[in-house]
């Protein structure tokens, strides 16, 4: 797992301008240790890879650097999902919503989130990163693709920009990630208005 941690490290202090959409998980550039760390263990767990915890969590989190480092910009787009897939313990998820509401301040940063109900011009089952315009990664669960032909890159900054333009930003933002916050205090196993569900 380190050395897929590194691998992208040269390419990320080449590019100038990220733009990141991912549908059920938050960016690892900006993800907290805590969040990482649940990621990272289960894909360890789930790929039978050796356990190098530790050095692959150092290695992310050393990473994220670039975040503060050149000119480089960063325009990302989430789904509200992303926001309410629950990774590790509810104060996991509390402490990487709270790192998001910090991102959104970051003046390098442009952080859009498309809300559930939004009326949308695409679709995609699966995150991507756009590097410049020179490639576009998509990650699997086994293997990441690398797509550097001109017209695919193409087509997927058309896919980004129209998942951009149904993204709300600024204070809406805010909105839908203090809504997953409040949702994480919310025990709904003991609503009392609630009827049994028969099978």
């Amino acid at each position: 797992m380190k050395r897929l941690m590194l691998t992208p490290v040269p390419l990320y202090e080449q590019t100038t301008l990220f733009r990141i959409y991912e549908h059920s998980v938050i960016p690892g550039l900006f993800q907290t240790a805590e969040y990482s760390a649940a990621i990272l263990s289960y894909f360890i767990d789930f790929l039978d890879a050796p356990n190098d915890l530790d050095a692959a969590l150092q290695a992310r989190m050393e990473r994220q650097r670039i975040i503060y480092s050149g000119n480089r910009r960063f325009i990302i787009v989430l789904e509200e999902n992303a926001l309410r897939a629950r990774v590790g313990s509810p104060e996991t998820m509390a402490g990487q919503l709270d790192r998001l509401l910090a991102t959104i301040s970051l003046p390098r940063v442009s952080l859009g989130i498309v809300p559930q109900a939004a009326p949308r011009r695409t679709f995609t089952q699966v995150g991507f990163w756009i590097y410049d315009n020179a490639m576009v990664g998509v990650e699997t669960p086994t293997a990441k693709l690398e797509i550097t032909q001109p017209r695919e890159i193409r087509l997927y900054n058309g896919m980004f920009e129209h998942l951009r333009q149904s993204a709300v930003h600024g204070a809406q933002a805010r909105a839908l990630i203090t809504r997953a916050m409040i949702g994480l205090t919310e025990d709904w196993t003991e609503r009392p208005n609630d009827e049994p569900v028969s099978g």
